[in-house]
């Protein structure tokens, strides 16, 4: 009997001495180098992947501290000039009484991009270490995690609408802070860290379990 994550009587396609083109699908004999379709490269399995997995999840760790710390908005009036993180935001949106608002942007900001960290964190682990989830359920969570990539920017799209309707010159203006810049930084880095992990790895994990 094989694994948790195994179904008996099935073979990956480098058992099976083939690899296809990530490009096209095209399947080729598993020391092709080349794709004799779309002309792209082959590799079996995508180069140092783990290692490109942990130096852009490092990145994206390090500029989400200054993204939380610094202020995302600075919001400037005839009166008074005001600056607001993004805790402090969802603080003051809870205060007036914007409870969705408020859940939405901490939601998106704070706890999507820390299930992220968790999520690459543990798929990478998961890929060198008996992993308590199946080979089917990890590759869920990988699919989960390249899902809600896409709806990681909405701090800075919010940002940016602001910053581009609130104008008056000298009446009231709002301008993005330096915590917008870390946050897309944090964003586009944990995406390329989910895009370098290559999830054909959770199958080779599995048959090492067995």
């Amino acid at each position: 009997m094989g694994s948790a994550g195994h179904i008996d009587g099935l073979i990956t396609a480098r058992e099976a001495g083939l690899v296809a083109c990530q490009n096209c699908g095209q399947v080729h004999e598993a020391n092709a180098t080349v794709c004799i379709r779309c002309e792209g490269r082959i590799a079996s399995r995508k180069p140092q992947s783990l290692q490109n997995v942990w130096a852009w999840l490092i990145a994206g760790i390090i500029t989400f501290i200054p993204a939380n710390v610094y202020p995302m908005l600075r919001t400037n009036t005839l009166v008074e000039s005001s600056e607001s993180t993004i805790i402090g935001g969802v603080v003051e949106l809870i205060h007036y009484g914007n409870y969705g608002i408020g859940a939405i942007v901490f939601i998106a900001s704070i706890l999507i991009p820390l299930g992220k960290f968790l999520a690459i964190i543990y798929l990478a682990l998961s890929v060198q270490k008996r992993s308590v989830l199946n080979m089917h359920q990890r590759h869920k969570l990988y699919d989960i995690v390249e899902f809600i990539g896409r709806w990681s920017m909405i701090d800075v799209f919010v940002v940016a609408i602001l910053s581009a309707l609130v104008q008056l010159n000298t009446v009231a203006s709002i301008n993005p802070g330096i915590a917008a810049v870390s946050f897309a930084l944090s964003v586009i880095f944990t995406m390329l860290a989910a895009q370098s992990f290559d999830p054909r790895m959770i199958w080779d994990a599995d048959r090492k379990s067995e």
